[in-house]
């Protein structure tokens, strides 16, 4: 791409997604007017579960074939792109190659190849596969295909899954929102206006529009859990280790004070057990060498004792989030399990210290492939005390403390700059003894099974909005330093009336405490507050469902009660479909 500017090479390259969706999509739809293939509709297919999909291929029911399967994806990928913007690399044509072999396959030995088979899965940005770009949104990373596949890319195909395009994320993947120059802003399913999470977005927007049987994505700070939260799906976030790495791109090769971990996203607890069960302790012993731990059969009280809390003390949650743990909790105490109200201790510790890992270099490394991409808006907070000089950062801390009185915020914002080789090393140290002081004073202390908790202070936020708002990844990155499995469970859509700002809401002693004063008034005070509930009526909102470490399992199933304990509410296959 030498001598091409950023602007030329956007245009080159969404042309050319354009270009292979309609080589596929465009002449299947074309044949749209032919009676479908034993009696099966695409509508029928993309609203099935990937569980049942497998389950219908291999009962070798009419019209259930892997090509068939592909392609009611390809086409209901293709009708998301249009509305929300959610694809980047296209990988129709070669996914049909690979089911017809597998319908061939099948058709010869009457057996599936494995769990995921036929399956068309979608795949986050910074997976590698072989022969098409990885570029998480960098202009200058285009035209650089893979030569291998991800780990995670040959596990999928070894188990009969078919890769079939990749998704949207930020630019640098440390963002919540989802937008880069180079292929452009997802939006939320359900609202134009608002962000469908990042840094799994696209992954998140795709599945919750029906657009992939399953999808993968990654976190480091929350980028597995808050999508699925802003756009109504399900997720794993494994425990460091559970899940294969190598082949994954990133902005900041060798850091490694906070493991990303990898996992699925689905549009059910079945699909998202399905996934963990191919997935969990394998790896090639010449690239990785994950801790030999498959997925393991666990059995858990019929009585559950769970911890939740609704808000904290660094940032007040929303009513719409508040309501969300509240009718989880409710649904949960109605199955008999206990459900125990506890406040995080000090987690503003846990967010100082993520703030001191990441911007230990002063964010060179990461903002250093931006190249001559114009900086997306998103990064403005997250990476401005790093770049200012200390007496300024000195100064605007100084300022916070002395005119808002707001001393979290003057804690995080003085913690974000370069570091020293045993400054790093002490900040290391830090997080091993929160690690530590977590364990002792959550589980040790109540000897909770699982702990239900917001996914985020708010149901989502208008576009751009997070360029202020950075801190409200804290409610997620919390359980990656500290390393804990969490599912991700929708619950409820915000209710313009419900969900409105109250005087209960208001009252510390029953809507929690105001937590960061600047924070907080970006959040609810005046025109432009990002919480809206009129605004942000009908988006979804979802719960973490936390457990200890190791104990991934134990999360899926009990995700399971929490799932089956909320009942129908219009989430899962079909419901963009409804909605929109």
């Amino acid at each position: 791409m030498a001598g091409k500017s950023w602007k030329t090479i956007v245009q080159e390259k969404q042309a050319d997604r354009a270009r292979l969706i309609e080589d596929v999509v465009g002449k299947a739809k074309a044949a749209e007017g032919e009676a479908p293939e034993g009696g099966v509709k695409n509508e029928d297919i993309v609203h099935a579960t990937a569980t049942e999909i497998v389950q219908n291929i291999q009962a070798g029911k009419p019209g259930w074939t892997a090509e068939k399967v592909v392609l009611a994806f390809a086409i209901r990928a293709a009708e998301a792109q249009e509305k929300i913007n959610c694809l980047t690399e296209i990988m129709f044509a070669q996914a049909l190659e690979e089911a017809r072999a597998l319908d061939a396959e099948f058709a010869q030995t009457k057996r599936i190849r494995g769990p995921l088979h036929g399956l068309p899965i979608s795949l986050k940005d910074c997976y590698k596969v072989k022969g098409y770009d990885a570029t998480i949104g960098f202009t200058q990373w285009v035209d650089k295909p893979s030569d291998v596949d991800a780990e995670i890319v040959n596990h999928i195909r070894a188990a009969g899954g078919i890769p079939f395009v990749k998704t949207n994320v930020p630019q640098t993947m440390l963002s919540f929102e989802c937008s880069n120059p180079l292929w452009g802003r997802t939006l939320n399913p359900y609202s134009p206006n608002h962000t469908c999470g990042g840094s799994s977005g696209g992954e998140a927007a795709l599945a919750a529009c029906d657009g992939a049987a399953l999808g993968f994505g990654s976190d480091i700070g929350g980028s597995l859990r808050i999508p699925p939260g802003f756009s109504g799906v399900y997720a794993l976030k494994p425990s460091q280790n559970r899940v294969a790495r190598s082949g994954t791109v990133g902005c900041v090769p060798g850091f490694e004070a906070l493991i990303a971990a990898n996992g699925p996203i689905a549009r059910s607890v079945p699909d998202i057990e399905l996934a963990s069960r191919v997935l969990f302790g394998k790896s090639d012993a010449l690239n990785e060498t994950l801790p030999p731990v498959p997925y393991r059969d666990v059995t858990i009280p019929k009585k559950l004792k769970f911890g939740y809390y609704k808000t904290d003390q660094l940032i007040k949650v929303s009513p719409a989030c508040q309501r969300a743990v509240q009718e989880t909790v409710d649904a949960l105490r109605e199955q008999g399990h206990e459900c125990v109200e506890f406040v995080i201790p000090n987690n503003l510790e846990a967010a100082r210290v993520f703030v001191a890992l990441t911007s230990a270099d002063g964010y060179k490394t990461l903002t250093s492939h931006i190249g001559p991409d114009p900086r997306d808006r998103t990064l403005f907070l997250v990476t401005l005390g790093s770049k200012i000089p200390s007496f300024i950062r000195s100064l605007a801390c100084w300022a916070a403390r002395t005119f808002k009185g707001d001393y979290s915020w003057a804690a995080l914002f003085s913690n974000s700059h370069p570091r020293t080789v045993s400054e790093f090393w002490a900040e290391t140290k830090a997080k091993n003894e929160y690690i530590k002081f977590f364990h002792e004073n959550v589980w040790g202390k109540h000897d909770f099974d699982g702990i239900i908790c917001p996914v985020n202070a708010l149901p989502t936020v208008p576009h751009g909005g997070s360029a202020l708002l950075s801190p409200l990844a804290f409610a997620t990155s919390l359980y990656n330093v500290v390393d804990h499995p969490v599912g991700i469970v929708p619950v409820t859509r915000v209710d313009k009336t419900k969900d409105a700002i109250s005087e209960e809401w208001n009252d510390p002693a029953t809507g929690g405490p105001k937590g960061s004063p600047i924070i907080h008034a970006t959040m609810y005070e005046g025109p432009k507050a990002a919480y809206d509930p009129v605004a942000m009526d009908g988006i979804p909102v979802g719960v973490q469902v936390v457990g200890k470490p190791w104990e991934d399992e134990k999360v899926v199933e009990m995700m399971k009660v929490v799932d089956g304990a909320l009942g129908k509410r219009g989430f899962g296959p079909g419901a963009w479909a409804e909605k929109s």
